[in-house]
């Protein structure tokens, strides 16, 4: 099984299943719910966010937006896409690649969560520029990942489903030099569904 390959066809893995793997998120236990409160609560009141990767947007994207945030949701599936715009019409969708990612636009939030380890390591490397552009004085940024540097093969419905993940310390180096502060990390927390995940935080207080 070619892993580069693979890499490169999560869009087109997720827009085949789009629906199927929509209704299993939205039926499915919550269980990473506490690190979402966790990011709106560093977030001020009305902060605008940034949503890479955002697939239909449940039950992320519509507990921002029952916050009262703003969201941009950006995903390279159209499917997903589509199912944003039915859920919330009022928030900003954009049908895009977040590897090529450019809205000229800096957020409040930035929230890279079960996206971001579809990437290839220089892919996710990369990622972090877009980021930086992204954010301003006070942006926090959360995402997860895998605990060691690596890549596997998952699979939805004997679908292959390409994973990837650095090292922690890698990451964070690519935080520092983004320009953001690692404010907490958790390593395979049972408590999120054994995820790896980190917030960070650009120095400052939030700038419009």
């Amino acid at each position: 099984m070619d892993l580069a390959d693979l890499s490169q066809r999560i869009a087109a893995h997720y827009e085949r299943h789009a629906r199927a793997w929509d209704a299993d998120r939205r039926a499915a236990a919550w269980a990473d719910r506490a690190w979402h409160e966790r990011f709106i609560s560093a977030l001020p009141e009305s902060a605008m966010v940034l949503d890479p990767g955002c697939g239909g947007g449940s039950p992320v994207a519509l507990n921002m937006v029952a916050y009262g945030l703003p969201v941009c949701g950006v995903d390279a599936s159209p499917a997903m896409i589509s199912l944003c715009r039915e859920r919330m019409p009022e928030q900003d969708w954009r049908l895009a690649d977040m590897r090529r990612l450019c809205l000229d636009r800096r957020f409040d939030g930035i929230l890279a969560w079960d996206s971001f380890f579809h990437l290839d390591h220089d892919s996710q490397r990369r990622m972090f520029r877009v980021f930086a552009e992204h954010a301003a004085p006070g942006t926090v940024l959360m995402s997860n990942a895998g605990p060691a540097c690596g890549e596997s093969i998952g699979d939805y419905r004997g679908d292959p489903l390409y994973h990837a993940s650095l090292a922690p310390a890698e990451y964070q180096a690519l935080l520092t030099g983004a320009g953001f502060e690692l404010v907490a990390e958790t390593l395979e927390d049972r408590f999120i569904g054994g995820r790896t995940a980190w917030l960070a935080k650009v120095p400052g207080p939030i700038s419009r």
